[in-house]
């Protein structure tokens, strides 16, 4: 007997998407080991460009070590941090609190400029905050969080007695890094005057809000959001900033506007729309404001 492939295709892909409905529904939002990802995960090659080169020692075997510390676009910058509250963080009992997201790439030999054999690091954070860091306190911070950052992955231990090469900006070569992102809602820009021009017979859906966890420190908020009659997500125009979610569902269906108790990461937050329950759940990652 012959097969509708086709057939199968379409459903196994609404199964998919129930069950990523259900898994939102479920909050079921621990961080997943590298082999088992969410949909929502996907790698993504970069090439990091030059940024500056630290020399340091291995205090296990007293060899040179090189950290070439990177820069790239494709990396999601950390929170938003003024240079007082760096200084009132560094003084805290727990700086460790405040998480810089970067990509740590293994060990690769090089010969520096004394034809001898070193190890060389690669790490690789957001280009925005890396010229941040051209302010010494922040530089500071920055180099101490990169070699922590190495110390717990390879579980080595470095000194902190470190030189910053003045006349280049990395040791050896940069290779390409293979690091995880998230897949980001649809969002498009909304035109002011489309705005203005907001038909009256649109009206406002029922959504709920929830917090994740429900006591203590938020992680996430999860927007649910009810949208009868929703047929595609084609015709769904989403918007979300730090404190608002604003939200059109075509032809003059529905409109929302909200706020956020709380700061959200747009690049941490995810969106997937069921066109079986009709149903718009996201997934939207507290930004932590110090």
């Amino acid at each position: 007997m012959e097969t509708d492939t086709s057939l199968l295709s379409s459903e196994l892909e609404q199964q998919r998407e129930d069950e990523l409905y259900q898994e939102l529904l479920l909050k079921t939002l621990e961080k997943m080991p590298s082999d088992g990802n969410p949909p929502t995960v996907m790698n993504k090659f970069i090439r990091p460009q030059p940024g500056m080169c630290v020399k340091t020692l291995s205090l296990t075997d007293m060899q040179k070590v090189f950290v070439n510390i990177c820069q790239s676009p494709e990396v999601p910058p950390p929170p938003p941090l003024s240079e007082e509250k760096l200084v009132e963080l560094l003084d805290s009992d727990d700086p460790t609190e405040y998480k810089v997201p970067m990509s740590l790439g293994e060990a690769h030999a090089e010969m520096d400029n004394s034809s001898n054999s070193c190890t060389v690091y690669d790490i690789v954070i957001n280009g925005a905050f890396f010229q941040k860091c051209q302010n010494p306190l922040f530089q500071q911070f920055l180099i101490a969080v990169s070699l922590e950052g190495l110390e717990n992955k390879y579980s080595m231990e470095l000194s902190r007695d470190i030189k910053i090469l003045k006349n280049r900006k990395f040791m050896g070569s940069l290779t390409e890094q293979n690091i995880r992102t998230k897949s980001k809602p649809v969002i498009q820009e909304i035109d002011s005057k489309e705005m203005q021009v907001q038909p009256l017979q649109a009206t406002m859906p029922q959504f709920c809000l929830l917090v994740e966890p429900p006591v203590g420190d938020p992680e996430y908020l999860i927007a649910e959001i009810q949208l009868p009659g929703v047929s595609s997500s084609r015709s769904l125009v989403l918007d979300l900033g730090e404190d608002r979610l604003l939200l059109n569902a075509r032809p003059s269906l529905f409109h929302l506007d909200i706020y956020f108790p709380f700061m959200v990461d747009q690049e941490n937050s995810s969106a997937q729309y069921s066109t079986k329950t009709q149903v718009l759940p996201q997934t939207l990652s507290v930004a932590h404001m110090l």
